[in-house]
């Protein structure tokens, strides 16, 4: 694993060893920083799940200005730290063991962010419960980036999304929003494309 490009490009990463981290492969995370490319620059930047706080450190070294890295595993705390150590990018960082839920209602800060990330473990209802509390609590810039990592079943019916609008709403509110239509009112869906059994997708809030 490793930083693909930006000022520390190259830089080999460490990965938390344990089923409940799952790294972001590299096609992934190429098509996640294609998505958001121009909206980077300069930016604060959310992650809520770091894991080993690959994404976050992604869009520091492609220009982001600071970023909020946050796991509820110490262990997982540790690994980020020192990954943000060796990419010369951790005085950019602000690093805390702390639960997702935990840090968005305490949140208090004039200072919103820019580009969220929400990659939770695929068998917990993490992303949905995280994007309720998005949708109630004031953490996002106006019109921010909220990138959704999420497990999808692959399917030949997958392969029209792009020219079905309504089959493409239709996934995304099963395999993003657990199927509750009231939450998915919350937010604009930008984008959405299927990478093996990952789904990526972009959304802003309403």
């Amino acid at each position: 694993m490793r930083i693909i490009t930006g000022i520390a490009r190259g830089t080999k990463l460490e990965t938390l060893d344990s089923d409940a981290t799952r790294p972001t492969s590299d096609k992934v995370k190429e098509a996640i920083f294609s998505m958001i490319q121009f909206e980077i620059e300069g930016r604060r930047v959310l992650d809520l799940f770091g894991g080993s706080g690959q994404l976050a450190l992604e869009a520091l070294s492609r220009g982001a200005d600071k970023a909020t890295i946050i796991d509820e595993s110490r262990e997982a705390v540790n690994v980020i730290i020192n990954n943000a150590k060796h990419a010369k990018l951790y005085d950019k960082c602000r690093i805390s063991a702390i639960s997702y839920s935990a840090f968005l209602k305490s949140f208090s800060e004039d200072n919103k962010y820019n580009i969220v990330f929400l990659d939770p473990p695929y068998a917990s209802d993490m992303m949905h419960d995280s994007l309720k509390l998005l949708a109630q609590y004031d953490v996002t810039a106006m019109g921010a980036s909220i990138i959704c990592e999420s497990e999808t079943v692959p399917s030949k019916k997958k392969n029209h999304e792009k020219k079905d609008p309504d089959k493409l709403s239709a996934s995304v509110l099963s395999d993003v929003f657990a199927g509750d239509t009231e939450l998915m009112e919350k937010y604009n869906l930008e984008r959405s494309s299927v990478y093996g059994r990952t789904r990526i997708t972009v959304l802003t809030k309403k």
